[in-house]
């Protein structure tokens, strides 16, 4: 840290809201709220709620501190505030870009994720892949989290075999206490208020609905919402990490996905509070593990193949997958859908622009892949529509990892699964109008039919990846392949 960065007044950008993007407590603080930001792009209700009351409560938690700027623009604001400034790096392609393009600031090094870009690279150094396992293995040593010595906690690297069990059956939930929620404030009713007049106004639209504030927006509340996680939801993690209820959205995950995106928790913090409820007694290895790894492992990781690949990283389309959203799905129309999965999960998307990571991969994600729909729509879609939303979290999950865009450089195989992974790892199947053993028909389930077309669609282009041989002789022996296709294709855009 040097003098002049300590000196400068600290643009903190809206998601780099917490304390440890300053240098000292005093430090003079830029923060910008421009409205172009929601005329450009269709944000979900909530998630441009969750922001705005985010940077509002800053403003007001600062004071003189602080010059808040509401502007239109960026470079408005800018022109207006004498004095060096100082950033830390943004956390997209164009802000980093714009930022570099102003004459006299000084930017700094990223803050908020575990592992540096330099120590990426040291470690990405003449390696041939960019396995995520390797790289969490090193994080642990280098961090020495979870390490007794120099060996793995428990004699292990990763539990993941402990943390897959199916949802239980004939249960509504888990049973677990409520994950922490907030009291609105008088931010929030200005928040809301400037929301409704300018969509009165036309100068800006949203998608979803609006509802109360459901996440944290102030490094108090943040902190407090992890206390409850660590206490109440944390011990029981991991058994059922990959699994849905209909009745129970939370689960046991830790809804801290939002603050930390938001730059209110540092992730490490989260790590040390997670390691020592293990130590303690007070929470099981395996599910500690497994919300270790979300954090130094992949929250980092997909935080550094975004910068590592490049800016056109998001524009790669392995698949050649066209296909544009349809509007049920953009509009978050979740009853015009029959399956039960698809629109519950559409539903809770429209009305909390949040669901944890399974109905996000295995059901929303994986129907736009059976679909061929067009990955930088889908990346778009995920970006715009989800609370803790950002550019570098959805380019590498949707185009490395769900949509497998990049050609594997991220997954070994993509993630294509038929009704039966969902009917094994949820209670959606049962009372569903299709039946995810069927494939043809009037009850035939959507992502079994879709499976086997995307495996037909894609099947010259995967033959050369041995993770795919078996998928690939069962999609040989069907005899009934042209009559899947064809219905596959004849529901096109249609809601199923």
């Amino acid at each position: 840290m040097g003098e002049t960065s300590s000196a400068a007044r600290r643009w903190c950008f809206a998601d780099q809201l917490g304390p440890h993007f300053l240098d000292r407590p005093d430090q003079p603080v830029l923060l910008i709220e421009s409205r172009a930001v929601f005329e450009r792009r269709r944000f979900h209700r909530r998630k441009a709620h969750l922001v705005l009351s985010a940077l509002r409560h800053r403003a007001a938690e600062l004071g003189d501190q602080a010059v808040f700027a509401q502007t239109r623009t960026y470079r408005e604001a800018l022109e207006r505030v004498p004095g060096r400034i100082s950033v830390c790096q943004p956390t997209s392609w164009a802000a980093e870009e714009f930022v570099r393009s102003i004459p006299g600031i000084e930017v700094l090094p990223a803050r908020g994720f575990c592992t540096s870009r330099t120590e990426f690279d040291a470690w990405a150094a003449n390696r041939r892949t960019l396995l995520l396992e390797g790289f969490y293995r090193a994080a642990r040593r280098r961090l020495e989290v979870l390490m007794d010595g120099t060996e793995p906690a428990g004699g292990r690297w990763n539990f993941d075999a402990d943390n897959r069990e199916p949802a239980p059956k004939n249960a509504d939930g888990l049973g677990l206490p409520a994950p922490w929620l907030p009291d609105e404030d008088e931010i929030d009713e200005r928040v809301r208020a400037d929301l409704d007049r300018w969509e009165r106004d036309g100068t800006a639209s949203f998608v979803g609905r609006d509802g109360p504030r459901e996440f944290p927006v102030t490094a108090t509340e943040a902190r407090a919402a992890l206390r409850v996680f660590v206490r109440d939801r944390l011990p029981h993690f991991g058994p059922h990490e990959d699994a849905m209820l209909a009745g129970d959205r939370f689960m046991a995950h830790s809804m801290l996905s939002a603050p930390m995106n938001l730059g209110l928790l540092d992730p490490l913090e989260c790590v040390y509070a997670a390691e020592d409820a293990y130590r303690a007694g007070r929470a099981p290895l395996a599910g500690v593990e497994g919300y270790i790894r979300q954090l130094i492992g992949w929250r980092d990781y997909i935080w550094h193949v975004y910068w590592h690949f490049g800016p056109d990283y998001r524009r790669r389309n392995a698949l050649e997958a066209r296909g544009r959203l349809p509007g049920w799905f953009a509009d978050l129309d979740a009853d015009a859908v029959g399956a039960r999965c698809l629109s519950d999960v559409l539903a809770q998307v429209r009305d909390h622009g949040w669901v944890h990571h399974i109905p996000r991969l295995m059901v929303l994600s994986n129907y736009a892949l059976q679909r061929g729909w067009d990955p930088a729509a889908v990346t778009d879609w995920f970006h715009r529509c989800f609370v803790d939303g950002y550019d570098w979290v959805m380019v590498a999950n949707v185009v490395g990892m769900s949509q497998h865009a990049d050609g594997g450089l991220m997954a070994t195989k993509p993630y294509a699964a038929g009704g039966a992974y969902i009917n094994r790892m949820s209670d959606y199947c049962g009372p569903c109008a299709y039946r995810p053993t069927e494939r043809t028909g009037e009850r035939a389930c959507p992502f079994t039919g879709g499976y086997w077309w995307f495996l037909s669609r894609n099947e010259r282009y995967l033959a050369a990846n041995r993770r795919m041989t078996q998928p690939l002789a069962g999609l040989r022996r069907l005899t009934d392949l042209d009559e899947v296709v064809e219905q596959q294709r004849r529901l096109g855009q249609s809601a199923p």
